[in-house]
């Protein structure tokens, strides 16, 4: 494989078509500076697909095509084509010739093709990287290659290797599996959410469906519990009326016996009241009259018993009472009492006078000791006074005396502080000047950054800006595709049906000619679906068929799994493989309105549906008459004039001549649903590109507010570091202020208190030498020793002077006491004797006037009892008579009252059992009219509540009926034995009907609230949630493949390097050696432990020279290092070809001598094609080209073959 040609059209300076014709060997183009040789190298890089402007020597991807001189226009697009021999197969394609050309057009367009077919960049890099050429084409060492070799880091140098292993393919397949890793994280976990919720509203919504399942089975029970229970109250009401019945006539006829005794009865008690009326007054005569002379016996004998006593207390009177003293003899007594008085008041007032003299005597001693005891107290005070005073002015003396020493050390320490302070002071004072020029240093820069770090501070502001507009419109976008996504799916779940149709979708596998519903192979015009759905009715929904074989097929199927109905249209002539292929493209809307709109006027239903033929000839003679109109008015107008005609308006309403359908509520068709489905997954398609776009815009928007942010902060860490710097030679300036203005305080106080402190140094003398000689005038005016005490025997003498004298005033003042109390006792005693005997007089005149008057009380008491015997006698007599007439009246009432009281009771008791009777013959009125409204409401009840004709409930549920076993419960199997006891209807018994009824009302409270479509929505919910769960194996099954792909990329990586870096190392060192003879070189991995991320570093030693760092050596020196590596890595990895621009311009003829032997051996494997300005390496070539360029600024070409 080798070069063959190379056609550059418009491409830089190459304004004409120039082909170049390349041999095996070596061809070397030469021509003077700026005549467009690197140009030629420009080309290969760019038709092999580089992209990098820079690259390319060029600002922008435009920069290469012909921009125009003075004589020649710029033209529109650059083209070059590049012929590659394969006749060595060395490609991995089907030719012997392959030619690749790139077309670059001015407006930015741009386009690949491979031999003359459009194809893309991703195919023509792969196609060469296959062959050993690179994406990064590491062979074509242009100008400043060597630069970028010397310059590059362990990464870069690896990167090189790697290109030249073939290794890019490896890794673009890694970054394209990466790449789907991370679309698939989004999908994956939007798939996750919407399993995770579907798990978890299956959770609550399947105990609802269980609920519902265990439900249905209680109320059969219930139903059939009540049902029994129901008919066996209406039976037992039934025969308990006719009971009812047959006594009611018996109790009506003792009723009417009953009445007529009680009649008479009632006639004999009115005779017997009339009889006792008549005896009453009688009777209460002769009681009163009784009872009045009873009376007055009674009031007869109180009154003679009241005068006996009368007369028996007059006469019988006590004896003459106890006389007292004799009143003279105690008027004697009193005067004698009265003598003695006299005497003791006498006694009295000596002794009073002897009290006043004692009293005053005492008062004249303790006056006496008063005077005594102040003469002392003024004695000793002066004494104590003259001490304290002595002892005072010694203290003053030692205090004076210390003050004076306290003040000269005072002075002493003041003197020295002030001087410290003075030194203090100056040396602030020189370090505040300092620091204050270095502040001023500091200020000058502050504005600039403070300007630059604001200016940041809004770039940023306006990234963040824009990164959340990019992240608020991204978030907006993903849900809108994620709801879109989900109307979809919800759509899609809409197609699938669980009646006939869904049984048949489900069963396609087995019928060949199912060709899948026919809404899918239909396409309505849109706004259109809902009248072509009305016209279609049942074939809306229908599933297409082959023939009619399958038809029948499909509708035995149907019959024998009982799976419901289905419709069916048959499509003739069309097979299941070209359904799919023959779809139909979109109907064109009608020519007004928007893609939804409103039919605006009639329109066939047939120009309306596209789709394949067989398909559209059985819908053609559902639609053959079928027209659309905008209204139900149009409609009627329509059919009017086409009585043959059917119209379908917008709505769905459906009118004919014969026929008519419409209304409202209807669920929406297939038809419909398909257009919806249709629509949704075609703007999720738009929305998926937008959040791919919006996803790039948002990661610049995130690297530019990055950048921007990582430079606010670095402004902010300078300003802030500047800042610290200023703030801390401000505290610095501002502590040595403080100081320095604390010292010169400190030195002036200090300065103060030392002239204080002289001042009172010399008081303190003067007050210690004044102290001191009135000291010494005291201690000689002191008393010697012993007459400090004065004499206290006057004061002793006058005490007990004193208490001798206290103690006759008292003894006095009790005598006088003494005598006053038996004054006061005598003269009480001779007033009660004169009191007493003024009573006795006036006693002794009562008790004879009292004797008087009972004397004449009994004469009087005695007259009146003999008068009240006689009338007692009278009254007697009349009270025996009116006692006989009294008891003969009331033996005739009695007995009448008795006759009464008797025929009362009788009366009672027949009324009692008459009401008796009345009330059974009431109650079993009542009863029965109860017993005939209960068996209606039951029987009511029964048609209303539970739906069975009373007569079927006696029929089917009455108590001679048996009891059928109870449904099976959930989970529970029934035995397979028909005759086992759980299978066998049992006979009816009342209280386990009832018992069972209470178990079922029971368990149905127990289960709460029920949701009837629990059932329904639970089966739709679960096999949503096992597509979205089979989805998501899928997903996961796909990651993990990924994730296998990405370590088996890796694998292969790490082999191929491997290999790679030790033939390059090995290489590296034999080149080397030949380049530098006596040297040493070698290749060195950065991290060999892990050989997927190290890098490769070059360790080169001239001879003669220790060193072996590249930077360290000449220029010369680095640049044949960096050939001798590119040439290590052509002979490691071999490519087809190697151009090289200008490679040897910086080598001496020694060194460029060593250069063309390599090249030499690299001719045999490979084609070498050189820009060069050496004559040498002219000398090797095989042939010539030579570029030069005219003043018309256009490269022309020509050539000269040498070999």
């Amino acid at each position: 494989m080798h070069l063959k040609s190379l056609t550059l059209r418009g491409f830089k300076s190459f304004a004409s078509a120039t082909t170049l014709r390349f041999e095996p060997g070596i061809t070397c183009v030469v021509g003077p500076n700026g005549s467009g040789k690197s140009n030629v190298v420009d080309a290969l890089s760019w038709v092999m697909g580089e992209q990098g402007a820079k690259s390319l020597r060029g600002g922008k991807m435009e920069d290469v095509i012909f921009a125009g001189t003075t004589g020649r226009p710029p033209l529109g697009r650059a083209e070059v084509s590049l012929t590659i021999d394969n006749s060595d197969g060395a490609l991995p394609i089907d030719y012997s010739e392959v030619t690749i050309t790139r077309i670059m057009f001015r407006n930015g367009g741009s386009e690949y093709q491979l031999n003359g077919d459009t194809c893309r960049l991703l195919d023509i890099q792969e196609l060469l990287s296959d062959s050993g050429i690179g994406r990064e084409m590491h062979v074509i060492v242009g100008q400043g290659q060597l630069d970028s070799v010397l310059h590059a880091d362990p990464t870069g140098r690896r990167a090189f290797i790697e290109e030249a292993a073939g290794v890019l393919k490896h890794r673009k397949r890694k970054e394209k599996a990466l790449r789907k890793l991370d679309a698939m994280r989004a999908n994956l976990a939007r798939v996750q959410d919407l399993t995770d919720e579907l798990r978890r509203q299956l959770k609550p919504l399947g105990r609802q469906a269980a609920v519902a399942r265990r439900a249905a089975v209680i109320q059969a029970d219930l139903r059939d519990a009540r049902l029994r229970l129901l008919a066996d109250d209406l039976v037992t009401l039934r025969e308990a009326l006719r009971a009812e019945l047959a006594d009611e006539a018996a109790l009506k006829a003792r009723k009417d016996g009953a009445e007529a005794e009680l009649k008479a009865a009632l006639q004999r008690e009115a005779v017997l009241e009339e009889q006792v009326r008549t005896l009453a007054p009688r009777l209460a005569a002769a009681q009163q009259t009784w009872y009045e002379l009873s009376r007055l016996a009674e009031r007869v004998r109180g009154t003679i018993g009241l005068a006996d006593a009368r007369v028996t207390s007059a006469t019988s009177a006590p004896a003459e009472e106890r006389r007292g003293r004799e009143p003279e003899d105690l008027e004697r007594e009193a005067a004698r009492v009265r003598e003695q008085e006299a005497e003791l008041e006498a006694a009295l007032e000596a002794a009073s006078r002897a009290l006043e003299d004692t009293t005053e005597h005492r008062a004249a001693l303790e006056r006496q000791l008063a005077d005594e005891e102040r003469r002392l107290r003024d004695a000793a005070r002066a004494i104590a006074d003259h001490r304290e005073e002595l002892a005072r002015l010694q203290g003053r003396v030692t205090a004076a005396r210390g003050r004076a020493a306290s003040a000269q050390a005072e002075i002493d320490r003041l003197a020295a502080a002030r001087d410290e302070a003075r030194e203090r002071a100056a040396a602030a004072q020189e370090e505040y000047e300092r620091q204050q020029a270095e502040v001023e240093g500091l200020d000058a820069g502050d504005a600039e950054l403070a300007g630059r770090h604001e200016a940041a501070k809004r770039e940023l502001a306006a990234a963040e800006a824009a990164l959340t507009e990019a992240r608020e419109e991204a978030t907006a976008t993903e849900r809108r595709r994620a709801a879109t996504g989900a109307r979809r799916d919800a759509l899609a779940l809409g197609l699938r049906r669980k009646d006939g149709t869904g049984a048949l979708l489900a069963a396609q596998d087995r019928l060949s000619g199912l060709l899948g519903p026919a809404a899918e192979l239909l396409t309505v015009a849109p706004g259109y679906e809902l009248p072509v759905a009305a016209a279609l009715g049942a074939a809306a929904d229908a599933l297409a068929v082959t023939d009619t074989a399958t038809a029948a097929e499909a509708l035995r199927l149907l019959r024998k799994q009982d799976a419901g109905r289905a419709a069916l249209v048959v499509a003739r002539g069309l097979e299941r493989g070209a359904a799919a292929a023959s779809s139909p493209g979109p109907v064109q809307p009608p020519a007004r309105g928007g893609a939804n709109a409103a039919p605006c006027g009639p329109r066939p239903a047939l120009d309306l549906v596209d789709g394949p033929a067989p398909v559209l000839d059985a819908v053609r003679a559902l639609l053959r008459d079928v027209v659309v109109v905008p209204t139900l008015e149009d409609a009627e107008e329509l059919v009017g004039e086409r009585p043959g005609a059917v119209a379908v308006t917008a709505e769905g309403d459906l009118l004919g001549a014969h026929f008519a359908q419409g209304g409202s509520g209807g669920a929406p068709s297939l038809l419909e649903v398909q257009a919806a489905v249709d629509e949704a997954t075609a703007e999720l398609t738009g929305l998926d590109a937008r959040c791919e776009s919006l996803q790039e815009a948002q990661h610049a928007a995130a690297a530019r507010r990055a950048e921007c942010a990582a430079r606010v902060e670095e402004l902010a860490s300078l300003r802030s570091a500047a800042d610290r710097e200023k703030s801390q030679v401000a505290q610095a300036l501002g502590r040595l202020a403080g100081q320095a203005r604390a010292a010169a305080d400190e030195a002036g106080r200090t300065a103060a208190a030392v002239a204080r402190a002289e001042e009172a140094l010399a008081r303190a003398g003067e007050e210690a030498e004044e102290l001191a000689e009135r000291l010494a005038v005291a201690e000689e005016s002191a008393p010697a020793e012993g007459d400090g005490e004065p004499d206290t025997s006057v004061r002793d003498r006058l005490a007990a002077d004193g208490a001798n004298a206290r103690q006759t005033e008292m003894e006095a003042r009790l005598q006088v006491r003494t005598h006053e109390e038996r004054v006061k006792a005598l003269a009480g005693r001779a007033d009660g004797l004169d009191r007493a005997a003024r009573a006795e007089r006036e006693a002794r005149a009562r008790a004879e006037q009292r004797r008087a008057r009972l004397r004449h009380e009994a004469r009087v008491a005695t007259a009146v009892a003999s008068g009240a015997r006689q009338l007692l006698a009278h009254v007697e007599v009349s009270l025996v008579r009116a006692d006989e007439e009294k008891r003969s009246a009331e033996e005739a009432k009695g007995a009448r009252e008795r006759e009464l009281t008797a025929e009362r009771n009788r009366g009672r008791e027949l009324k009692s059992e008459l009401d008796k009777l009345t009330d059974t013959v009431h109650k079993g009125e009542v009863l029965g009219a109860e017993k005939r409204l209960r068996i209606e409401q039951l029987e009511a009840r029964a048609l209303e509540e539970l739906g069975v004709e009373p007569a079927g409930l006696v029929a089917e549920y009455g108590p001679d009926q048996p009891v059928p076993p109870s449904p099976p419960a959930e989970g529970e199997e029934l035995p397979e034995d028909p005759d086992h006891p759980r299978n066998r209807p049992v006979r009816y018994v009342r209280a386990e009907q009832e018992k069972r009824l209470r178990a079922a009302e029971r368990a149905y409270q127990q289960l709460g609230k029920v949701n009837p479509l629990a059932l329904e929505e639970f089966a739709a919910l679960e096999e949503r949630h096992k597509f979205l769960s089979e989805q998501l194996e899928d997903l996961k099954k796909t990651r993990s493949d990924l994730l296998q792909v990405v370590k088996d990329v890796d694998k292969r990586v790490e082999e191929v390097f491997t290999e790679a870096y030790r033939d390059t190392a090995r290489e590296f060192e034999g080149v080397f050696s030949r380049l530098f003879p006596g040297g040493e070189g070698r290749l060195v991995l950065t991290d060999p432990d892990d050989m997927l991320a190290t890098g490769v570093d070059v360790e080169a030693r001239p001879p003669g020279k220790k060193v072996k760092r590249l930077s360290l050596l000449s220029g010369g020196e680095r640049s044949l290092t960096a050939v001798a590596l590119l040439v290590a890595i052509f002979k490691a990895r071999p490519s087809p070809f190697y151009v090289m621009d200008e490679v040897e311009a910086a080598l001496d003829d020694t060194n460029l001598q060593r250069l063309i032997g390599i090249m030499k051996e690299l001719q045999e494997s490979s084609q070498l094609i050189v820009i060069t300005h050496q004559k040498r390496t002219m000398e090797v070539a095989d042939a010539l080209y030579g570029v030069s360029m005219q003043g018309d600024g256009v490269s022309k070409v020509i050539s000269q073959r040498l070999r």
